[in-house]
């Protein structure tokens, strides 16, 4: 029995060590596949901040990332008040062939469920995802 119970908690130990996948070596000054999709995100928060607003007019919202299927994988609210909306549309379809390139790497599969957009509303000064129809 304490044969048994030994043989399988090296199964599991080898199991965990294999599902962590391979160690990759990164090259200076290459991207690391799994960092490349983070920072094209922390750039695209800091291009919209806090999207302050006075009209649902002035909100939009930014498709981000990529579904192994296709679509994003969220979407984020930004103000035309405080935003340029080609340099965030430009970060945007970065952050979606990063993604893409990284899930096509990985093989990566999804459920095939695309995210509607649900549009962006102005609520207290501030744009916020809204619950249906897109203002884009």
């Amino acid at each position: 029995m304490n044969k048994l119970l030994l043989l399988l908690l090296a199964s599991c130990a080898a199991c965990t060590s294999q599902a962590q996948g391979p160690v990759r070596a990164q090259v200076k000054g290459e991207t690391s596949i799994s960092t490349a999709p983070a920072n094209t995100l922390a750039d695209i928060r800091r291009q919209i901040g806090t999207p302050t607003c006075s009209d649902n007019a002035q909100c939009r919202t930014l498709p981000v990332g990529a579904m192994a299927c296709g679509g994003p994988q969220e979407y984020l609210p930004y103000s035309t008040q405080k935003s340029d909306a080609n340099a965030l549309r430009a970060l945007s379809e970065r952050s979606y062939a990063e993604t893409k390139a990284a899930l096509t790497a990985s093989g990566m599969m999804s459920t095939c469920m695309l995210k509607a957009d649900p549009g962006a509303v102005c609520v207290a000064g501030t744009c916020q995802l809204g619950t249906g129809s897109p203002t884009n």
